[in-house]
């Protein structure tokens, strides 16, 4: 598709030139051509003054008077819900609520009806059972196959998946199949009640900034958030629902390779992303000779120990340790940030944490923004004297 151009209206003023941010227009022989960096974003109809340039009409507004409802994939494994789905049900609840509409969700797979009320029991109002001995195994082309038809079937306003790598695999191909926009690794989420729009935050330009993100003229309005970033929700106590089995049409789903097994890899180290207490170590720990001092407190604590992106970059610690936008999403009882500045790739891994103590000798370090205890100070005194502390504390010599 490529965007429409009327030239007996073209004055060749070049605005649209200058609004596109991707540099896919320029003028030749006065007339505006587009190249295939093009979106198709609309920036440039909105500019163009003349009303010599339109979109195809493909992908003109759509209504979206008909589409209402908050609908949550509810990703399994293992015959388990996956944990964020649990995350995705509190904040679907909180969204619904708010716009007075119902919460769905959505179950796919083979013996998987059983967690039908458990999502009843975490808010919904209707889950929608996909179940089928062919759906046992995920694969994105056949749980996408049942996933759009069921979408399809209806309109709805808010459709949200968690950014784990099934949803990585899977969400882009509804979004595209319904025409839509996605935004993907979102942080929080909200919406304008009088729009009644989806307000979706999420990094952007490198993780420089938290941008807001809206989806104004198509349904459903799809996000995709990473887990352990949102917090997980009580079930609530007498909540009604209702379970619809879906049929599935054994002629449509898509035949694939036949999957024999699947083997797990036994990965040694710490699991962060469970871990209660981390401790968050940056450049400030000068070399990977000063971890002893960390690992001693680690041990007293409890703690695990993850790293900022310099840190792993730097080979001191192994990539799995990494915390932030380009590496885990934690979400730990307390933080203690060492030699950390606090850059927002990392703020964006922690920001689920319920306590946070940094210490950094820099007071005008970013981390003391969102620290709710802040240590000004020489981590290399801070430290043993903490250690000394508990220990004292403890009886130990």
């Amino acid at each position: 598709m490529e965007l429409l151009l009327d030239k007996g209206k073209c004055t060749g003023c070049g605005d649209c030139v200058d609004v596109c941010p991707f540099g896919a227009i320029v003028l030749k022989d006065k007339f505006p051509v587009v190249n295939e960096e093009c979106r198709l974003c609309g920036l440039c109809v909105k500019a163009c003054k003349e009303g010599a340039i339109s979109l195809p009409e493909k992908i003109k507004k759509k209504p979206t008077i008909k589409a209402k409802d908050v609908w949550i994939y509810a990703e399994t494994k293992d015959g388990e819900l996956a944990t964020v789905v649990y995350e995705l049900m509190g904040k679907g609840r909180e969204l619904a609520d708010k716009l007075g509409e119902k919460l769905i969700a959505i179950l796919i797979g083979d013996k998987i009806s059983h967690l039908a009320q458990t999502l009843i029991s975490y808010g919904a109002d209707i889950v929608y059972v996909a179940e089928h001995p062919s759906l046992s195994i995920f694969n994105e082309k056949r749980y996408g196959t049942v996933l759009i038809e069921i979408l399809k079937n209806h309109c709805p306003n808010i459709f949200l998946a968690g950014a784990t790598s099934r949803g990585r695999s899977l969400i882009p191909q509804i979004a595209a199949s319904l025409e839509t926009g996605l935004t993907a690794d979102c942080t929080d989420l909200d919406v304008d009640i009088k729009k009644r729009l989806l307000l979706q935050t999420r990094p952007a330009f490198g993780g420089n900034i938290m941008a807001t993100i809206a989806c104004p003229e198509h349904r459903p309005q799809m996000a995709t958030v990473r887990p352990h970033i949102l917090p997980r929700p009580k079930p609530i106590s007498n909540h009604k629902g209702k379970i619809i089995n879906f049929p599935i049409n054994e002629e449509k789903i898509p035949d694939i390779p036949e999957i024999i097994s699947f083997v797990k890899t036994e990965v040694k180290g710490p699991n962060l992303t469970e871990a209660d207490i981390i401790i968050g170590v940056g450049r400030g720990i000068k070399g990977p000779e000063n971890l002893k001092l960390i690992e001693e407190l680690a041990t007293l604590l409890n703690a695990q120990i993850g790293a900022s992106r310099a840190v792993v970059d730097a080979g001191w610690l192994p990539p799995r340790c990494q915390i932030g936008q380009t590496g885990l999403i934690v979400s730990p009882k307390l933080y203690i940030a060492c030699g950390i500045s606090g850059a927002i790739q990392h703020l964006v891994g922690i920001q689920s944490a319920k306590t946070i103590i940094a210490i950094n000798k820099d007071p005008e370090a970013p981390i003391f923004n969102i620290a709710n205890y802040g240590i000004i100070g020489d981590l290399f005194e801070v430290i043993p004297a903490l250690i000394k502390e508990i220990k004292k504390a403890r009886g130990i010599d």
